[in-house]
């Protein structure tokens, strides 16, 4: 009976660990514009931030160099993800602004709150 006990609450132990771990990985959010722009910058060579702008939840960010090369991100665990985009992929929705990353791991990045004004004054 007490290893029965015993072995319930090395399980329970061990879920309430993984839990923990996974909820630590996922990161939080791009907290802002800079984050995004230093995240552009690093990962895409001869990017230079001219402008961000970063969805209301901080789920995902958007990011255009003077060139005009657009970088979408999103955060995947401890790092922000970071790809080079063409504008075609960038829509506006009812709820913001979705960018089509053409990236099966990235998916859709939704830019919560963003709209097609924030976006033009990116543009310059």
């Amino acid at each position: 009976m007490i290893w029965a006990i015993g072995g319930g609450a090395a399980a329970l132990l061990a879920l309430a660990a993984a839990g923990w771990m996974l909820v630590r990985r996922r990161g939080g959010r791009i907290s802002s514009p800079q984050d995004a722009a230093s995240a552009a910058d690093a990962a895409l060579a001869g990017f230079a931030t001219t402008g961000a702008v970063v969805g209301a939840d901080g789920a995902g960010a958007l990011a255009i160099d003077a060139q005009g090369r657009v970088a979408v991100m999103r955060r995947r665990g401890a790092r922000i993800a970071v790809r080079e985009v063409v504008w075609s992929a960038v829509r506006a929705t009812g709820s913001g602004i979705v960018v089509d990353s053409g990236d099966p791991r990235l998916g859709a990045v939704a830019l919560a709150e963003v709209d097609a004004l924030d976006i033009r004054r990116l543009r310059g």
